[in-house]
């Protein structure tokens, strides 16, 4: 079956996380992703290990599982920009191309003429989409920065971690990239709005995404509390300002989270935990109730829970219909029964070994265009020879005299640096 996307190319130069977020969507969705990578160097996470991926029989690949975890589906062509003839390539392989998509430091690809000005002039049509920390302008645009200064920046680490008063309270910054996959997100919806405008316009247009700019974005309710009342949000840990119980609580011999968000389920969640006193005091009947005597009340669920085991408390909650769950590990998480039926564990094929190697899926669930988890993240340069010959028709002496030159690289570009090097 045909891809969400099949009919669309993107020259991806980008490296981390955000963007090749944004471009691994668009590769399982059918778009042709074409990577462009240093021949030496490649991608920055290539080596951000260990832990290095391994297949199905055992075998280490050179490559992180931080690499892997973003690259799926995509040709790697590796292409040293900063040679006259390598940017070149660049521009030609964007003349075909519906995408462009970057994460360089801003100004950073005018020099090489790779910016959006120049390549539009050779393709109006280009959607192309610059990533930073700060944006394009403004005071802070030069400035270099990953997902945990945005974090903080941004305020998400000041609603983020248990309460000052309380044992290891203060901020804490999200368990993943949180601000590299927001921003990853966001490109790609607007990327796809760009797609849809074109139609209509028949060019192209250029799109200035900041890290900094999504996750002020993604305050939401938190930002909109503090620009409306003017007053500062603060950190709750595990619980929620406006309900209660709606927290972590501790068992006989672990830890449950309960969501209770309504009065309905206030009340499923009385008899669930048999407290009918706690139901028919009429002091937490109502929300505001529980929220103004929210010491009391926890102190009477807390000792009633702590009384009982997690499974009693599972299977009891479940029957009550009321909101909570197990506080799972990653392996207990790709074991649980809805997980293992969504099939949110896939396994793709390696083109280097043709084994297979596990990924986690794509959640986005087509019903006509379904994604795709047809190979395993790229070796460095694996694509460079087939791409530059299909696309550009360089002829293999032509590829070999550019090789020699290291203008491009193949599939042991990395190798064979390293062992100039004497590694």
């Amino acid at each position: 079956m045909r891809g969400a996307m099949e009919d669309i190319r993107v020259l991806d130069l980008t490296r981390v996380l955000a963007g090749p977020w944004c471009t691994q969507m668009f590769a399982d969705m059918g778009a042709d992703v074409v990577k462009i990578e240093h021949p030496k160097r490649g991608d920055d996470t290539r080596h951000w290990g260990p832990p290095y991926v391994q297949d199905e029989l055992g075998e280490q690949f050179e490559d992180s599982t931080y690499y892997a975890s973003t690259n799926r589906n995509k040709k790697s062509v590796a292409i040293d920009i900063a040679t006259q003839e390598g940017a070149e390539l660049v521009r030609k392989l964007a003349v075909n191309s519906d995408v462009f998509i970057e994460n360089f430091k801003v100004g950073d690809l005018a020099r090489y003429g790779l910016d959006y000005e120049t390549i539009r002039k050779i393709n109006p049509r280009i959607v192309y989409c610059s990533i930073t920390g700060y944006g394009q302008s403004g005071p802070y645009a030069s400035r270099p920065g990953y997902d945990f200064v945005f974090q903080a920046e941004a305020g998400l680490m000041s609603i983020t971690g248990e309460r000052d008063d309380l044992p290891g309270g203060g901020p804490q910054k999200v368990g993943v990239a949180i601000a590299d996959l927001t921003t990853g997100l966001y490109a790609s919806t607007a990327i796809l709005a760009a797609i849809n405008a074109r139609h209509t316009t028949g060019v192209g247009q250029y799109i200035d995404m900041a890290l900094l700019d999504c996750m002020t974005a993604l305050s939401s309710n938190q930002g909109l509390f503090q620009l409306v009342n003017d007053i500062e949000p603060v950190r709750w840990g595990n619980a929620h300002p406006a309900l209660v119980p709606y927290q972590v609580l501790k068992t006989q011999d672990a830890s449950i989270v309960v969501a209770v968000g309504n009065d309905s389920q206030w009340a499923k969640f009385c008899n669930a935990i048999e407290r009918d006193d706690l139901l028919n005091n009429p002091v937490y009947k109502r929300a505001a109730g529980r929220i103004t005597n929210r010491e009391a009340l926890l102190a009477a669920v807390e000792e009633t829970v702590a009384g009982k085991t997690t499974a009693h408390w599972l299977e009891a909650l479940t029957q009550a219909d009321v909101p909570h769950g197990r506080i799972n590990n990653y392996r207990q998480t790709f074991e649980h029964p809805q997980v293992v039926h969504r099939e949110m564990v896939v396994s793709v094929k390696s083109e280097e070994s043709g084994a297979m190697v596990k990924n986690i899926a794509n959640p986005i669930k087509f019903s006509d265009t379904p994604v795709r988890h047809h190979t395993a993240a790229p070796s460095l340069g694996r694509h460079t020879h087939g791409v530059l010959g299909e696309l550009l028709g360089l002829s293999d002496a032509e590829l070999e005299q550019l090789g020699s030159r290291g203008v491009i690289g193949t599939a042991n570009a990395r190798k064979d640096a390293e062992i100039t090097a004497g590694k």
